[in-house]
């Protein structure tokens, strides 16, 4: 996660500075969610037929050998040569970080206690501690690209990387398991209506969240906080990755906290899912609110820099007690002999969340700026809670 975090930031920084437009941007990103939408489904019948550890394995393995050939860029290619090599690389990225992420959240179920809500505890501080340092990761991609530039970057991390899965290969924990042989493709299909409308909502709340995130908040930022000079577009890139990193991190430290904001401990399950529609609608007007007072700026200024930071840093909470108590749920309504299919299927809505968000990013801020942005992000707020209602 840590080399997920700062790849996105890497590319997003490097080839705005390159002149890309906000739509080119977002290409750059489509194949890795995209990806994202496949692997998820499969994944999690590989990792049935074969063992989560596998799965795990190869998605480490495979973000290595995407870095490797991330390096191997070369300035001279064409716009479009270069988007499209960057989008295959990212595809594989995709690959590789939902490989891993789907055999770590599969594990949980079969590992964590289930008494006195041991579940929602580990889940919430497994989901929490990965998104804090994959928000650490977004820091260190700015910190390298302005220190080291972006071909040292990627050969930096593919090495880092390359020593972890030694480590994880060495000492992997007993107790997963090894896969089973009638593990039939058709089983990634969830018949528990349950998890299809979880899914649903799952999908729309990271459409709300990448709507703005990829593109249009880091291209903003970056078109008020530099001047096109090497040294501010360098001031720039450290003070973006800085708030999206923090952003990230408190986004994760407000996930491991939920089952304390949420009082779930003892609770049964129809509290939770009442609770869990509480806050989708409690998500809602954040974006509209901020979509409107940046239409009625009408250009940047300091008291609307201000106004957007207080305002991501609350949708990041609110978002953030959602995207947990969604990770628990998911795995509260799986059974354990499916679990990695059901998983596989809701982070296949997940990814076609962030596609969805990725692409109208791009869109919307092109043709609209960030008013438009904030405000089809609200559009998706709202379709959330829609479906959070039907979990009732």
């Amino acid at each position: 996660m840590l080399s997920d975090g700062a790849l996105r930031m890497l590319v997003l920084l490097h080839f705005n500075g390159l002149g890309f437009s906000p739509v080119q941007l977002a290409w750059l990103f489509l194949l890795y969610e995209l990806a994202g939408i496949v692997t998820n489904l499969a994944a999690g019948w590989i990792a049935a037929r074969f063992g989560l550890a596998v799965t795990l394995w190869s998605g480490l393995l495979m973000q290595i050998v995407a870095l490797v050939g991330l390096a191997q860029l070369d300035p001279g290619w064409s716009i479009g040569a270069s988007v499209v090599f960057v989008m295959a690389v990212q595809g594989l990225s995709g690959v590789a970080k939902d490989l891993a992420k789907m055999s770590s959240k599969s594990a949980v179920k079969l590992l964590a206690p289930k008494e006195d809500g041991g579940l929602f505890r580990w889940v919430a501080l497994l989901t929490g501690s990965k998104n804090a340092v994959k928000g650490l990761g977004f820091f260190l991609g700015a910190a390298l690209l302005a220190l080291a530039g972006f071909q040292g970057a990627v050969w930096g991390m593919a090495a880092v990387l390359s020593a972890i899965l030694i480590g994880v290969w060495a000492f992997m924990p007993a107790g997963l398991p090894m896969g089973r042989k009638d593990a039939k493709l058709s089983s990634i299909w969830s018949q528990d209506v349950r998890v299809n409308r979880l899914s649903l909502a799952r999908m729309f709340l990271f459409g709300a969240r990448d709507v703005w995130f990829v593109v249009g908040i880091p291209v903003y930022f970056q078109s008020i906080l530099s001047d096109g000079t090497p040294d501010s577009r360098r001031a720039a890139f450290f003070i973006i990755g800085s708030f999206m990193a923090l952003w990230i991190i408190a986004y994760g430290a407000v996930q491991t906290a939920a089952p304390k904001l949420l009082a779930t401990k003892g609770r049964p399950e129809s509290e939770v899912v009442a609770r869990t529609i509480a806050w989708a609608g409690y998500l809602v007007p954040i974006p509209f609110a901020l979509a409107l007072a940046t239409g009625a700026a009408g250009a940047p200024a300091l008291w609307l820099s201000g106004l957007l930071v207080i305002g991501l840093l609350a949708f990041g909470f609110v978002f953030a007690v959602n995207s947990s108590v969604h990770s628990y749920l998911i795995l509260a309504f799986s059974r354990a002999e499916r679990v990695s299919q059901d998983v596989g299927f809701y982070y296949m809505a997940n990814a076609a969340g962030r596609l969805m968000g990725t692409l109208l990013s791009g869109v919307s801020y092109q043709l609209g700026g960030l008013p438009l942005c904030l405000g089809t992000a609200g559009v998706m707020a709202a379709l959330n809670w829609l479906a959070a209602r039907r979990l009732a």
